[in-house]
């Protein structure tokens, strides 16, 4: 058995294991991956266009990935390290259900960031700026010591 096969086991607690996700069931989380994949594949034009100027690093050498599952959502674009998420809304969004989902994301800790289809297509590079000044605004997930250092002291410089 993979690790993989072992991750989606259907047999085991959700929260059981390393990142088997927030405590959803292996059958919901892999269903997530799935259209998150889908999605990946057959990005909207705004969502082409804004991954053109976010991938390989291009925005002040920060990463970011598409379409990535956080909790029971998909973000569209997310900075693992500065904890800050894209979203590019279309007209049919819904004002409320963002509200919600937000408030879900800044309770773990994430900071969502929403631009429109508009803003995309007609002032990308605006856009940008409005992304790299959130990226300054935010701070480093990583740059604070990890609340469970391994005993053995492994990863510790010497």
């Amino acid at each position: 058995m993979t690790p993989q096969d072992t991750d989606r086991r259907t047999d085991s607690p959700p929260l059981q294991g390393r990142g088997r996700g927030w405590g959803l069931s292996a059958e919901y989380l892999a269903l997530l991956h799935q259209r998150a994949a889908e999605m990946r594949r057959v990005p909207t034009e705004p969502e082409k266009r804004l991954w053109r100027v976010l991938s390989n690093r291009q925005l002040q050498g920060h990463k970011f990935r598409r379409q990535a599952v956080i909790d029971r959502f998909i973000a569209d674009f997310l900075c693992p390290e500065k904890a800050l998420i894209i979203e590019v809304d279309g007209d049919t969004h819904d004002d409320a259900k963002d509200r919600l989902r937000d408030d879900v994301l800044a309770g773990q800790g994430y900071r969502v960031l929403r631009v429109t289809n508009q803003d995309v297509v007609r002032n990308l590079d605006g856009v940008a700026a409005a992304i790299v000044a959130a990226l300054n605004a935010a701070p480093a997930r990583w740059a604070r010591p990890h609340p469970n250092p391994s005993p053995e002291g492994e990863g510790l410089e010497g």
